[in-house]
């Protein structure tokens, strides 16, 4: 087999791993493997980075950046988050008929 056969297969340098609860959440970020810090919000991922030695330029680059648990702009906790369609089934449950409160 060739290298041209081959997929491509991306290991970039930072991975930030899924948001954590606390006050304020937050998210592990790795580079190279090795944890370097956590951060509360996309500027905090850039400083962590930095610091650990590596810039990025661009927070969508799947070669650069690897979000684990959601996108750059996931930051609460999955639970806090409403499961997707949840409030599309509760109207469901409750009928047609159904007056929103307020």
């Amino acid at each position: 087999m060739t290298e041209i056969a081959c997929p491509h297969i991306s290991h970039p340098r930072i991975t930030v791993l899924g948001v954590h609860p606390g006050e304020p959440p937050f998210r592990i970020v790795e580079v190279d493997g090795e944890v370097v810090g956590r951060a509360t919000s996309l500027v905090e991922v850039l400083d962590v980075a930095w610091e650990a030695g590596v810039t990025v330029h661009d927070l969508d680059d799947p070669e650069v950046v690897r979000w684990v648990g959601g996108d750059k702009l996931t930051w609460t906790p999955r639970r806090e988050r409403e499961p997707q369609g949840a409030r599309h089934q509760e109207r469901r449950r409750q009928g047609p008929g159904h007056q929103e409160p307020g």
